[in-house]
């Protein structure tokens, strides 16, 4: 019975402890929803390997692997097959509806800095660098706007919550805040610098992940757009 008595007490505590912990975690995040997005995309054609993406809100809490794989992109397409016969996509410049794919960055305040370490496979080339949120950025993504969403046919308030990374080839991350039903606003670009372990930290031998074989097709015919982004 008095061990019983005790193991019940014992799990009282650590729950306390949890809830008091949620409540600590809750209390010290300032931004007004329950998380933001960190999200990724690169130009057309333009293949990238997201190999990790870390991230610091702005109480110095480390938030690792907040992102990696393949991020967005228009073309090709998911289930294209070989080459086309026309290259529809258009790799130069960033497009006007900056979108990404990504994760929400559940437990933290707003970004101070993110880290993203990538494979450009369409050079190939390892790039990292490390992205200072500057403090405007945060100001708008905190900032309720009223806006027209098309996706429910109505009026309603929003916020910009989602941190959306551009990246192209020559090590350039370009940074916009963006929601749901509201403009996106670029906040910042970041020259990155090649990453002297290679793809995978140096435990390919030097290897990157494949282009895709529509890409290769695009590079080989048109070029790189370098000095567009």
């Amino acid at each position: 019975m008095f061990k019983q008595t005790t193991l019940l007490r014992a799990t009282a505590i650590s729950l306390l402890g949890l809830v008091l912990t949620g409540c600590a975690l809750a209390e010290r995040r300032s931004l007004p929803y329950d998380a933001w997005t960190l999200a990724f995309f690169a130009p057309d054609y333009m293949d990238v390997w997201i190999e990790t993406a870390d991230a610091i809100d702005i109480n110095d809490y480390l938030f690792r692997h907040a992102g990696s794989g393949i991020p967005a992109m228009g073309y090709p397409r998911a289930f294209s097959n070989g080459i086309p016969t026309e290259f529809k996509g258009n790799p130069k410049g960033w497009r006007k509806d900056v979108g990404g794919k990504g994760k929400r960055v559940l437990g933290a305040d707003l970004p101070r800095l993110v880290y993203v370490r990538w494979q450009s496979l369409a050079e190939p080339q390892t790039y990292e660098a490390y992205i200072e949120i500057p403090e405007s950025a945060r100001a708008i993504m905190r900032k309720e706007e009223k806006a027209y969403c098309g996706a429910v046919g109505k009026w309603k308030v929003d916020y910009r919550e989602r941190l959306v990374v551009g990246l192209a080839p020559g090590g350039i991350a370009k940074v916009w805040v963006a929601g749901p039903c509201l403009h996106a606003i670029e906040v910042t670009r970041v020259q990155g610098t090649i990453n002297p372990e290679g793809p995978y930290g140096g435990h390919s031998g030097g290897k990157h992940r494949p282009l895709t074989e529509e890409s290769k097709a695009y590079i080989d015919k048109f070029g790189i757009p370098y000095g567009s982004w």
